[in-house]
């Protein structure tokens, strides 16, 4: 029986990493994927196996292992040296004493299955079947976001919840911000289910709380860096407290599946529009009370959005550029 492994930081791990490990699975029994945390680093190793392990979660061969180090003890460099491929070599022995065999991408994999005594297979060192690296990724994870697998998405990716009460132009935002970024959005559910807003039972915000919740779940299962969602489950909570003083007894995981990055609320500083769905004009304002309050109710902590239709738009852009720089998606 082989029994072998692969090693690097896979900070991300990527479709290159995915490759990488593809290939080596094709040439052994079993395949120990190391994942080396340096304590200078501030994303956890276990969050970088778990990707590993969630992509692989068909693969029983596959064992996923994280193997955490102090750069005092353990050199960190990529650069190809004997010396410190057999510090490596000589912990990789320790760590995985019964491997034959190391798969690398990298001129120093020979080196270390040298000193270990093993076989060594190097794997497309030129990048050219996935033309990426972790470090491109890191500079620019919006343009590469095609190399990040399912796994690691959701870590990457940004959720912006546009709220606010009737006639705030929500949906307008909404799909404006969608064009400007390229990204994502869903649709609010209550408009397709709820024909008027001064017409519905619990049982139809029920409806449309489920609803909200299954379109953002197919959303995200496609969604790229940034994700909008126009209205959310607690507007749908507040006009359930609204209409019967008492809020929907909806499941955790429909918060979850609910949960934004960040929430902008919209203030009811423009004109009234009737499209002839909506509540009365001297109920807007009561409205964005309730909304509010539900809002307090609930911990969710949101940015203001006022001024006329161009000033809305620029604010909204600013907050959420602010946020996928910080992210390190923009």
């Amino acid at each position: 029986m082989t029994h072998a492994f692969v090693f690097g930081k896979f900070l991300p791990f990527h479709q290159g990493h995915a490759a990488l490990i593809d290939f080596a699975r094709r040439h052994c029994d079993y395949l120990t994927v190391l994942v080396c945390a340096s304590n200078h680093e501030t994303l956890p190793g276990a969050l970088r196996a778990q990707w590993i392990q969630a992509t692989y979660a068909h693969c029983p061969e596959v064992s996923v292992q994280v193997l955490n180090y102090r750069e005092e003890e353990l050199p960190n460099t990529s650069v190809s040296s004997e010396a410190v491929a057999h510090v490596w070599a000589d912990y990789f022995r320790q760590v995985v004493p019964d491997v034959s065999l190391v798969v690398t991408s990298e001129p120093y994999g020979a080196l270390v299955a040298a000193r270990m005594g093993i076989r060594h297979l190097d794997f497309d060192r030129a990048r050219a079947q996935v033309p990426v690296s972790a470090t491109a990724i890191r500079q620019d994870v919006r343009a590469r976001w095609s190399y990040l697998p399912a796994a690691v998405q959701p870590y990457y990716r940004r959720t912006v919840a546009i709220l606010g009460t009737e006639s705030t132009g929500k949906t307008t935002l909404t799909e404006q911000l969608a064009t400007h970024f390229g990204a994502d959005f869903v649709a609010e559910a209550g408009r397709d289910l709820i024909s008027d807003s001064t017409s519905f039972s619990r049982t139809d915000l029920l409806r449309v709380a489920d609803e909200h919740a299954r379109r953002i779940v197919a959303a995200r299962a496609t969604a790229g860096p940034l994700l909008l969602l126009d209205t959310d489950i607690h507007i749908t909570q507040s006009y359930a407290q609204l209409t019967e003083g008492a809020y929907l007894p909806v499941p955790a995981e429909t918060y979850a599946r609910n949960r934004a990055d960040l929430y902008l609320y919209l203030l009811p500083d423009v004109p009234f529009v009737q499209d002839g769905t909506r509540l009365p004009a001297a109920e807007r304002l009561h409205l964005d009370a309730v909304h509010r309050q539900t809002l307090a109710d609930f911990g969710i902590e949101y940015k203001e959005i006022s001024g006329d239709w161009p000033e809305r738009f620029r604010q909204a852009v600013t907050l959420i550029e602010k946020m996928l720089r910080a992210a390190g998606t923009l």
